[in-house]
């Protein structure tokens, strides 16, 4: 697996990385759409300006205070229903 350190406030919103066969990142999936500018910090740490790779769980545009305010409910939420899915199956 390909090793890289994102900062605190980016990992914090990103849900799921996805490697390819080639231990690169394939996909990154964040809770909801990243902002232009931090879709170009990831893509400065990966060392990859063309990743495209961006996805979002989400699509409502959300601002960082609103985040900050909800992010923990939002995680627990849909972990929470994450679990339900496994148990009803």
């Amino acid at each position: 697996m390909a090793i890289f350190t994102l900062p605190a406030n980016l990992e914090d919103k990103i849900f799921e990385i996805k490697f390819g066969a080639d231990q690169t990142v394939s996909k990154i999936v964040s809770y909801f759409p990243l902002s232009e500018s931090e879709t170009q910090k990831i893509r400065s740490i990966l060392q990859n300006e063309s990743f495209d790779g961006f996805h979002s769980i989400f699509t409502d545009k959300i601002t960082e205070d609103e985040w900050n305010n909800t992010k923990e409910q939002i995680k627990k939420k849909f972990k929470d229903e994450l679990f339900d899915i496994d148990k009803k199956s």
